[in-house]
């Protein structure tokens, strides 16, 4: 329903309806969406900083990642020396 209301800001809504978008599964939900994009895109940033360039193939796996699987992945790629690290890291996590 809130899609229905555009151009309206997100206070004008819930007083609209009457209720917290933050209560609701669907905020939850988008809210955990955008952060795990934002977090798959700083790690995807930050390995090929650290190891060069990421697959077409590894860049999908890293996207499905989890939240705690994103996590995980961002403190291993700090002792990442070479592209195999991180081949190896998916393999013995996916």
């Amino acid at each position: 329903m809130v899609y229905k209301f555009t151009n309206l800001s997100r206070q004008e809504v819930e007083a609209m309806l009457g209720l917290q978008l933050a209560d609701t599964r669907v905020y939850r939900e988008a809210k955990e969406e955008g952060r795990q994009e934002g977090e798959s895109a700083l790690i995807l940033r930050l390995l090929s900083r650290r190891i060069g360039e990421v697959t077409p193939e590894q860049r999908s796996q890293i996207q499905a990642l989890s939240i705690n699987q994103l996590e995980a992945l961002g403190e291993a790629l700090l002792d990442f020396t070479k592209p195999g690290d991180l081949e190896e890291w998916l393999r013995s996590h996916l």
